[in-house]
């Protein structure tokens, strides 16, 4: 697999489209601190790390308005990918939807909202937006 956080998203965006409750990925480090900042947002339910094998895998509960039954994230954009790496400083943050959603960068601090970023003016590859 040569870029495993777009098949995190794809499992993901799958998986809600198919009204899944709960999805289950391999995890890796950043796939964790990336599943932590969705459920701090309140994009997920709730998350569960199970650590079985060399790998493990994440458990993802999805999160849906029970009156509509649209989920919490409308879209899940990759952005920065293996063949093009794409940056930021702190003052040229992307803003997504007008704030309304996030972008998800690692920065030298660690992973991080673009809102945390330019708390702490540091900039960083970024990885994808959600909203």
């Amino acid at each position: 697999m040569t870029d495993p956080i777009a098949d995190y998203l794809t499992r993901l965006r799958n998986a809600i489209m198919a009204h899944h409750r709960v999805v289950e990925v391999p995890a890796s480090n950043l796939k964790k601190e990336i599943t932590k900042i969705l459920f701090e947002k309140g994009y997920i339910l709730n998350y569960k790390f199970i650590e079985d094998g060399p790998q493990g895998t994440i458990k993802v509960a999805l999160k849906y308005d029970p009156a509509t039954k649209t989920n919490a994230i409308r879209k899940l954009k990759r952005v920065s990918k293996p063949g093009l790496r794409k940056y930021t400083g702190y003052k040229e943050m992307p803003r997504v939807i007008n704030g309304l959603g996030i972008a998800i960068l690692s920065t030298s601090k660690g992973v991080m909202t673009d809102k945390e970023a330019s708390e702490l003016k540091i900039g960083g590859e970024v990885l994808c937006y959600v909203y």
